[in-house]
């Protein structure tokens, strides 16, 4: 039986190719507690589950327009409209509202 948690583990490795210890990465957490969310052995804090739902979010919509090996390098690399910084440390960094904003301009540009 697989949790809800999984689920969105699952659908965040198909589509940005994102292994469990990318997601500890981004999110704060160790590799063996996300391999523990995704076994139903444990479930992440509520700030963690939210930060994973956006996570999860952000991922489905690079999905439109980014292969999944192509929005993992997007989330790992530095952007020049984000100052310099990766997405990843952004939203390490509680700032996923200014990725999520870019990736909308991104959006309507390609959907233009």
């Amino acid at each position: 039986m697989t949790t809800a948690v999984a689920r969105k583990l699952d659908s965040i490795r198909e589509k940005a190719s994102l292994r469990h210890i990318d997601v500890a990465q981004i999110l704060g957490a160790r590799p063996e507690t996300v391999s523990r969310w995704n076994q139903g052995h444990a479930y992440p804090h509520r700030s963690t589950e939210l930060a994973l739902l956006e996570l999860e979010y952000l991922v489905d919509q690079l999905s439109d327009f980014y292969e999944p090996n192509e929005a993992r390098q997007w989330l790992f690399s530095r952007q020049k409209l984000l100052g310099g910084e990766s997405p990843a440390s952004l939203i390490q960094n509680g700032r996923i509202d200014e990725v999520m904003k870019l990736v909308n301009q991104v959006r309507d540009a390609v959907f233009m």
